[in-house]
C-alpha cells in the first residue's frame, strides 16, 4: 500500500572509468574479455520471460576476427511475433497499474547493476560485438545506459507532478496512461545505450514492449536482458524477437493492438514504416506513436579565426571514433583556405598516429566496421574518390576484409562542395573536407545549410563572439545538436538531449523529458464536489 509520495534519488551522470595501466577497471575488463571469448552462448529470444530456441541457428563473429564464432542465436520466424505480441499485451494491464515508484525501482536497480557489479562483462560484451575499443563502451554501454535509466525516472517523476490548476468545488486532476497498445522498438548495431533505451523508455511509463535488435547487436542485447532480468522485470514487458524485419513488420503494423513505433535506423528504412503505418491506420484502435531517429551528414564548419589546435582535435575524435560510425558522426567539414595548410599539417599527424586492430589489444584507436554490407559500401565510396578527377585521397583508402572488416581512416579533399562524399551519408571513418575561399564565407555557410537532407548534429568554430552569433543564427535548423567549439559527437544525457529533424529524424529528443511524453496518454479528470441541481442559468431570468 502506497501512502506517500515519494521523491526519486537526484539523478547525476555515471562517471567514466578511465581504465589506465594497472587499474581495478582494466584488470576486470580484460578478464571479462577473456572469458567471453572463451565461451561459445547459444543465445534465445525472450517472449514472456520464457527463453526460445530454434532449430534455425545463426554465428555471431567479432567483426575485428570473422573467423570466431563467439556464440549462435535462434532465427525466429512471424509466429514468434504473434507470440511476443500477445505476451506483451497480456502483462500490460498488471505492469502499468504497477505503482510508478516500483516501476521506477526497476530501472534504477538496472543502472546501478550496470555501473556496479555488471560493468566489465556489459563492456566486454559491447566491444566484441561492435568492435568498440574500451572507452567507446565505457561511454556507452555502461555509462549512458546507467544515465538513461536514472534520468529518466526522474523526468518521469517531473511528468506526473504536472498537474492541472482546481476551482472552488471543482478538483482537477490529469492521469498518465500508458498507450493503448504494444509498442515497437527497432533497435540499430551501433550503441549499446539506444538499443536498451528504445525499449526501457516506453516501458517506465507502463508500456509493453515488442523488441527487434539488429543482427549485428544481438551479442550485447542478451546481456541487456540479463541486466532486465536481474533489476526485476516482470516477464512480457520487453519481449526480445530475432526475426527478419519485413516478417516482424508484416505481423506488427497489419496488428490492431500497435500503438507506437521507437526507431533508430536508416532514413529510408524509416520512410518506409512511416508510409506502412499511414496505409494501415483504418486497422489501428488508435493513431500510433511514431519515434524515430534516422541518418545524418554532420558537419564541422571552421571561420578563419578558429583555434587550430581545437579544430584538428574535433575532426579527429568527430570523424573517426568508433570508426565514423555514430549517428553524430563528422562525415564533412570546411575549412578556409588561410588556415587550411595548418589544418592539414595537425589532421595528417593524428591520423596516421592512429592504431588499428581489435578491441582487445587496448592501443588500438581505430576498430573494424560492424560487417561486411558496410564495410563493401565505405570501400565503394573510397574508390569512387580514388577514381575521381574532383577529390584527393590525403591519408589512408585502404581496406581490407582477410581477417575483419578493417577500413583505414580516410580523409578526403574535394574540389567542389557538391562532390558525392560531401553530400551522402556514408556512416563509416571517411571524412570529405572542402577548402573554401575566405571571402566566400556566407555561401559556404549557405551550401553548409542546403548541401544534404538532413539535420542532426553540426559544430562551428571561430573565436569572434558575433561571427559564432552569426554561424548560429544561419545555421539554425541544419542540427538538432549544435556545438560551438566543439566536435559534433558525445552527446550527454541530461546535457544535451539528441535528436535532429528534417530527414534525421523526429527530434523528440532521447535523454530527455520531451521523449517521454511520447509514450503517454493523458487522461484529465474533473470532480465536482458541489454538482448544480438546475439547468437554469441566471441569463434566462428577466426581473
Amino acid at each position: 500500500m502506497s501512502n506517500a509520495i515519494f521523491e526519486v534519488p537526484l539523478p547525476v551522470n555515471e562517471p567514466c572509468l578511465n581504465y589506465a595501466p594497472g587499474s581495478k577497471e582494466k584488470k576486470e575488463v580484460k578478464a571479462a574479455l577473456k572469458n567471453l571469448r572463451s565461451t561459445k552462448i547459444d543465445i534465445p529470444m525472450v517472449i514472456g520471460g520464457k527463453e526460445v530456441f530454434t532449430k534455425n541457428r545463426h554465428d555471431l563473429r567479432p567483426p575485428h576476427e570473422i573467423k570466431k564464432v563467439i556464440g549462435t542465436y535462434s532465427q525466429g520466424t512471424a509466429k514468434h511475433v504473434e507470440q511476443a505480441i500477445e505476451a506483451a499485451m497480456s502483462a500490460k494491464e498488471a505492469w502499468a497499474n504497477m505503482p510508478w515508484q516500483d516501476r521506477a525501482s526497476i530501472f534504477l536497480k538496472a543502472a546501478d547493476l550496470l555501473a556496479g557489479p555488471m560493468r566489465a562483462e556489459f563492456n566486454a560484451a559491447t566491444m566484441l560485438a561492435q568492435s568498440k575499443n574500451i572507452w567507446q563502451a565505457e561511454i556507452d554501454a555502461v555509462c549512458e545506459l546507467a544515465d538513461f535509466f536514472r534520468y529518466n525516472v526522474h523526468y518521469m517523476t517531473e511528468i506526473y507532478r504536472q498537474q492541472p490548476e482546481s476551482v472552488d468545488k471543482i478538483w482537477n486532476r490529469l492521469e498518465y496512461r500508458p498507450l493503448e497498445g504494444f509498442v515497437f522498438a527497432l533497435t540499430p548495431f551501433n550503441f549499446t545505450s539506444i538499443a536498451a533505451n528504445l525499449s526501457a523508455a516506453p516501458a517506465m511509463l507502463g508500456n509493453t514492449i515488442v523488441w527487434k535488435p539488429a543482427d549485428s547487436q544481438i551479442y550485447s542485447a542478451h546481456f541487456i536482458m540479463k541486466v532486465f532480468k536481474e533489476a526485476g522485470l516482470p516477464d512480457g514487458v520487453i519481449n526480445l524477437v530475432f526475426v527478419d524485419g519485413p516478417e516482424a513488420g508484416d505481423v506488427i503494423f497489419n496488428h490492431p493492438d500497435f500503438g507506437g513505433l521507437h526507431f533508430t535506423g536508416s532514413t529510408g528504412v524509416f520512410k518506409m514504416l512511416w508510409k506502412t503505418i499511414g496505409n494501415n491506420i483504418d486497422i489501428y484502435k488508435s493513431y500510433p506513436r511514431i519515434v524515430g531517429e534516422t541518418g545524418g551528414k554532420d558537419f564541422i564548419v571552421a571561420h578563419n579565426s578558429a583555434n587550430i589546435g581545437q579544430l584538428v582535435t574535433a575532426l579527429s575524435r568527430g570523424a573517426f571514433e568508433f570508426q565514423g560510425q555514430k549517428c553524430s558522426a563528422a562525415s564533412r567539414a570546411y575549412i578556409p583556405k588561410s588556415i587550411w595548410p595548418e589544418v592539414k599539417k595537425g589532421l595528417l599527424k593524428d591520423v596516421k598516429s592512429f592504431k588499428m586492430g581489435p578491441p582487445e589489444d587496448f592501443t588500438n584507436f581505430i576498430n573494424a566496421v560492424i560487417d561486411e554490407k558496410a564495410f563493401d559500401k565505405i570501400a565503394e565510396y573510397i574508390d569512387y574518390a580514388k577514381n575521381s578527377k574532383q577529390a584527393e585521397i590525403i591519408v589512408g583508402g585502404k581496406y581490407s576484409k582477410k581477417n575483419g572488416y578493417f577500413i583505414s581512416p580516410t580523409v578526403i579533399v574535394a574540389k567542389r562542395s557538391d562532390f558525392k562524399t560531401m553530400e551522402e551519408e556514408i556512416f563509416g571513418p571517411v571524412l570529405t573536407i572542402y577548402v573554401y575561399n575566405d571571402r566566400k564565407f556566407d555561401e559556404m555557410l549557405e551550401k553548409v545549410d542546403t548541401t544534404s537532407p538532413y539535420a542532426l548534429t553540426g559544430a562551428i568554430f571561430a573565436r569572434e563572439r558575433s561571427v559564432i552569433n552569426y554561424m548560429s543564427d544561419k545555421l539554425k535548423n541544419a542540427a538538432g545538436n549544435f556545438y560551438i567549439n566543439d566536435k559534433p559527437t558525445g552527446a550527454v544525457v541530461g546535457q544535451q538531449p539528441f535528436g535532429g529533424a528534417r530527414a534525421s529524424g523526429t527530434n523528440d529528443k532521447a535523454g530527455s523529458i520531451l521523449n517521454l511524453f511520447r509514450w503517454l496518454s493523458p487522461r484529465t479528470i474533473k470532480e465536482n464536489f458541489a454538482a448544480p441541481t438546475d439547468y437554469r442559468y441566471p441569463f434566462l431570468g428577466e426581473k
